[in-house]
């Protein structure tokens, strides 16, 4: 009896050693960030992290963006009298808008990563463009669209490791007025690149590979944006675009 007690234990103990490395979690951005105004100020600032315009037909301000109840509603309005973005090359501004970005970088480091999860409910008509993004702090890429729509009835998840060399998937978005649910997980894959697996309401929809990744510093943004990549001309009517539950994890193993 003491015999069978004692490999018992040792097999119990050899077990427990063998057992894989647990990850130590810390919670980034709570899901909590939209319940008011001050546990908004806590992790978000308003605009792009360069300014008001980007690549779209719209202006961003700080007077299209609502936090209530838990949701951020961002709203793309008709506007005129706009002078034109210049980021490049001169864009019309057809629309104001929102965007923000999170005040924190994201840079995952050897055996580390994130899980970017939310709640959206998102346009899927002509000229609308809501994104859910990671981008570089310096330079570009890094870049990973998480969740962006382009007014075509799908959804897309991209990852640009050039402006040439685009992993990019497409999946029909149905019932675009109801919340759907976005997770991505992103992982050191060798020390050097990223495993990016992307889930929509519960199933995994792809798996990429940022090139080179590791170490590098982004921002989060989430922004509704108009025409641009989206089509033009866009809707005459108020567009918005809702998030709602937005967590963000860090891990490392």
């Amino acid at each position: 009896m003491r015999s069978n007690l004692v490999s018992a234990l040792f097999l119990g103990l050899t077990a427990s050693i063998n057992l894989p490395p647990v990850a130590a979690v810390h919670t980034m951005i709570p899901k909590t960030s939209f319940d008011s105004q001050s546990d908004f100020d806590a992790d978000w600032n308003y605009l792009y992290p360069w300014g008001s315009d980007h690549n779209g037909g719209a202006r961003m301000t700080k007077s299209k963006i609502n936090i209530s109840g838990g949701v951020l509603t961002l709203t793309a309005s008709p506007a005129s009298g706009e002078k034109p973005a210049s980021g490049g090359k001169s864009i019309p501004i057809h629309y104001l808008s929102g965007t923000i970005h999170a005040k924190e970088h994201f840079n995952v480091s050897r055996s580390g990563g994130y899980d970017f999860s939310a709640e959206f409910k998102a346009s899927t008509t002509k000229g609308t463009w809501p994104a859910f993004w990671l981008t570089a702090v310096d330079g570009w890429p890094p870049e990973v669209d998480m969740a962006e729509w382009k007014g075509s009835g799908k959804v897309s998840f991209n990852t640009f490791n050039t402006s040439k060399e685009v992993e990019a998937r497409d999946v029909k978005y149905e019932s675009p007025r109801e919340w759907h649910s976005f997770k991505t997980e992103v992982r050191d894959e060798n020390g050097r690149d990223l495993a990016i697996r992307f889930f929509m309401d519960g199933k995994e929809v792809v798996r990429q590979v940022g090139k080179g990744f590791l170490g590098k510093p982004m921002w989060l943004i989430i922004d509704l944006q108009m025409e641009g990549s989206s089509g033009s001309p866009g809707p005459k009517d108020d567009t918005l675009f809702q998030v709602r539950n937005l967590e963000v994890l860090s891990y490392n193993l």
